[in-house]
């Protein structure tokens, strides 16, 4: 039979591959079939991403390196605890830990996104590091109070005169006489006795004529300090008296811890000081005494503070981990200002009308601010134990009053200035 490139369909293939001339002559006609026989194979394609569980396509394995995003809150003090948000701050294989500056910081605790660091003592402003698996976090910067001043015993806000000297109290057990009551601490933080005997300085405010007012809880009395320490009584028959703030027109509002707020006018002819001592006001014209508003009583003190607009606000400390703030309207009226806090203590407001109070949120002890608006909102600014009270210094920094000392931080918050 011949070998003919036609015959035997089903050997074309085979007859074609052997004949050399079929080969050259079949190269293009047979092109379609190749191309047919080529197709019923499976091409290799690249296989597909494989889906995460949230349907997008799977990364490679991110870099275990720790981050932080930020601290909460921005500042605390000796004892107090920051949280660290961000990423890859858990165990890997063991615990992180942490540094301020070049002070080891011990983590309380440790997750992926979340790490608690508490503040050791001694330690200073610097940035925070968390330490993972031999990898270092980007660095963030945590403000830490210092001490100011020990041996203290205040139990409100202290105060600072237009020189910036801040004054504290030694309060003292109720009925007992302690050798110094109020002590100065000078710019240079040097500390001198300022008023000796005054029987449970409470609470403590600069009025506009440059004296310094002290409230005695055990005699319900207010003294007012020159300058130079000379003490005399202003106002007496006032209840326990403790918390003080004076007003625009300078009048001196007075906190009876059991449930009375008292409006003390001056007289007449008080004349502003002019740093003479031998001037005073005729002593047979007293400050007139009013009751300004009504309160629930505190267990230990009234704490007052007025905002820029004459809205005095008062909080008085309780059990309950749900206080309220009053807002008291120059004309008495009486409204809750916000509710949730622990323990509120000690007020002070910023330029901006944002209340700092010493108090617990949420369980954390501290500073807490709260914006004013018509829901204000609170936030934890300084984390700290046994905080009583704050005041504010210049250039951004405040004066922090705790049961037994003072501390200073630079929180770069301008403090409104007091009357």
């Amino acid at each position: 039979m011949p070998n003919t490139c036609s015959s035997f369909p089903n050997r074309l293939i085979v007859t074609a591959l052997r004949s050399p001339y079929c080969r050259s002559t079949l190269s293009t006609a047979m092109n379609p079939l190749f191309s047919l026989l080529k197709s019923d194979k499976p091409e290799k394609r690249e296989s597909p991403a494989r889906p995460t569980s949230l349907g997008s396509p799977a990364v490679q394995p991110a870099s275990s390196k720790p981050h932080l995003d930020s601290l909460s809150p921005p500042a605390a003090m000796p004892g107090g605890e920051v949280s660290l948000l961000g990423i890859n701050l858990g165990p890997h294989p063991t615990l992180p830990t942490t540094t301020i500056g070049d002070t080891p910081s011990p983590l309380v605790l440790a997750r992926p996104s979340r790490a608690t660091l508490q503040i050791p003592e001694g330690t200073i402003s610097g940035d925070v590091l968390l330490h993972r698996n031999g990898e270092v976090s980007n660095p963030l910067y945590l403000r830490v109070a210092v001490p100011m001043a020990e041996n203290l015993h205040p139990v409100s806000n202290p105060a600072v005169d237009a020189s910036g000297n801040v004054f504290a109290t030694v309060s003292g057990a109720r009925g007992q006489q302690v050798p110094v009551s109020i002590f100065c601490i000078q710019r240079d933080l040097q500390i001198r006795p300022f008023v000796r005997e005054l029987l449970n300085a409470t609470g403590l405010a600069f009025g506009p004529d440059g004296n310094l007012y002290c409230s005695s809880r055990s005699e319900g009395t207010i003294y007012r300090i020159t300058p130079t320490g000379v003490t005399s009584t202003y106002a007496e028959g006032l209840g326990i008296a403790t918390g003080l703030a004076f007003d625009s027109a300078g009048n001196l509002f007075v906190g009876d811890r059991t449930g009375t707020i008292f409006k003390i006018t001056p007289p007449k002819s008080a004349p502003q000081f002019s740093g003479l001592e031998e001037e005073q006001e005729n002593p047979d014209e007293a400050p007139g005494i009013f009751v300004h508003a009504t309160l629930e009583p505190s267990m230990a003190a009234y704490h007052l503070a007025f905002n820029s607009k004459g809205t005095l606000f008062v909080t008085g400390p309780t059990t309950s981990s749900n206080q309220a703030i009053h807002a008291i309207e120059p004309d008495g009226t009486t409204s809750i200002f916000y509710q949730g806090l622990g323990r509120a203590q000690g007020m002070a407001f910023d330029v901006d009308d944002n209340l700092y109070i010493a108090a617990s949120l949420h369980g954390q002890r501290g500073i807490v601010r709260i914006t004013p608006g018509k829901n204000p909102h609170a936030t934890l600014a300084v984390s700290g134990q046994n905080l009583v009270g704050l005041v504010f210094l210049e250039d951004g920094c405040a004066a922090l009053a705790t049961r037994d000392a003072l501390y200073h931080v630079d929180l770069g918050i301008e403090g409104r200035v007091l009357p």
